[in-house]
């Protein structure tokens, strides 16, 4: 499993240099790891070079010193956490459960070897998920970037819309709304039933070609903008899109909704000044309120946003810059630029190959079973496939263009890879629901 740490101590790397505003709470939701784990990796990372590849390899380890505690002793120490004593009318505390396994002589008689501190005891009840431990808040002011250059984008439900009783239950009607983080100007607001991964990047067309193109748009987890909940795998075809016309798709980290305040703020002002008033109960009453209440959010109703002072956004910057226009012809292997140097684990499947997005590549059938890491050189256009800190081989990358397309035919190929990713997302997740 060398080659997993591998790559989530990249991950790590990648993040502290993108992110470095992030605390380490935030760092562990977003690499699955321990705050320990990231406390530890982000001081040796801090202490190597930026490139230097060498660091993201494990070091012996150095004995432990002192006594272990024992599975019995944990286990004695739950059962205390669990079912205080008789008598005890309360929850037993790190003090209270070393009391009672010093007066235990079953332990006595083992032999075995009892906590010193209650520190141990605190580490053994929030292992075992017995304490809860609140993360700590870190309130910082939100900076805002420049006008037009950060846009944020997310879906919303419209709860009004009454569920099909012979077909969805759920998502009747979805809202896409794109609202830019330095002016609260609300860009675009499209209503539909069928919002997937093609249809995404249809509204992000949509609002490209009313706007022009931004530096950046802030996205969450959802599969339908990057493919995989966990967003740090090989890029979705919504995301290369982006990127290939040079947006940076910024993927918040995971539960945080927080790090897109400025279109979650704007769900619920639509949510209880518009939907909850005038109740839509379809698409297209849902799209023409929508529309008028769009109008009134930007022109009429006086926002409370620090770059609006009390006024309407488009009052309070009636002047902008224009922004670039969509391209007439697109380098459609622009985003390999993108994860240059990145690394993504795959494990070998029993012909010896690997899948990275639709594509197989064969490595070796000596390997099935083993995980193996995919590095990017993008200059090479090729897979760097390393094992145990070893290169392997270098395979090319499939499914890339080769030559620049004019717009329209780029935009009907995405669509298409984006229809197809989803179909797969779809029929993994069901392939999921059935095993478990």
């Amino acid at each position: 499993m060398e080659e997993a740490w591998i790559v989530d101590r990249a991950r790590l790397r990648d993040l502290l240099q993108a992110y470095p505003t992030l605390t380490q709470q935030e760092l562990a939701q977003a690499t699955g790891r321990s705050v320990s784990w990231v406390k530890k990796w982000q001081k040796r990372l801090g202490e190597a070079a930026p490139d230097d590849d060498a660091v993201l390899r494990r070091r012996a380890h150095q004995p432990r010193s002192g006594p272990r505690v024992s599975e019995t002793v944990v286990a004695r120490i739950l059962e205390l956490r669990d079912q205080p004593p008789e008598g005890l009318n309360r929850v037993p505390g790190p003090r209270t459960i070393r009391y009672y396994l010093e007066q235990d002589e079953a332990l006595r008689a083992q032999g075995e070897t009892l906590p010193r501190s209650t520190r141990t005891i605190w580490k053994v009840l929030c292992q075992h998920q017995r304490i809860y431990r609140a993360p700590r808040a870190d309130h910082q002011p939100v900076e805002r970037p420049a006008p037009l250059t950060i846009w944020e984008a997310d879906f919303k439900d419209v709860t009004t819309v009454p569920p099909d009783p012979e077909g969805k239950q759920l998502h009747m009607v979805e809202v896409f709304n794109v609202v830019d983080a330095g002016t609260s100007i609300l860009l675009n607001s499209l209503a539909r039933t069928d919002f997937n991964a093609e249809t995404a990047l249809l509204a992000f067309t949509d609002t490209f070609m009313q706007h022009g193109l931004p530096q950046a748009i802030r996205l969450d987890r959802d599969p339908r903008f990057v493919g995989s909940w966990r967003a740090h795998d090989f890029p979705s075809p919504v995301v290369r899109f982006l990127n290939c016309l040079g947006v940076t798709a910024d993927i918040c980290p995971p539960q945080r909704p927080d790090k897109k305040p400025f279109v979650e703020r704007f769900h619920r002002t639509l949510e209880y000044e518009c939907l909850q008033v005038y109740k839509p109960a379809d698409v297209a009453q849902t799209q023409d309120i929508i529309d008028a209440y769009g109008h009134f959010y930007n022109h009429d109703r006086p926002n409370q946003a620090l770059t609006c002072g009390n006024q309407p956004p488009r009052k309070a910057h009636p002047t902008l810059s224009a922004l670039p226009r969509l391209p007439e012809r697109v380098d459609p292997d622009r985003w390999l630029w993108q994860v240059e140097g990145k690394r993504f684990k795959r494990q070998v499947k029993a012909g010896g190959s690997v899948q990275v997005d639709k594509h197989d590549y064969s490595i070796s059938q000596k390997l099935r079973g083993r995980y193996v890491v995919l590095k990017v050189d993008a200059r090479q256009r090729e897979f760097i496939v390393e094992l145990a800190d070893q290169v392997v081989k270098r395979i090319p990358i499939k499914g890339l263009y080769n030559e620049a397309l004019n717009f329209e035919t780029y935009l009907a190929l995405m669509r298409r890879e984006a229809l197809s990713d989803w179909r797969r997302w779809q029929h993994a997740t069901r392939q999921r629901r059935y095993t478990s």
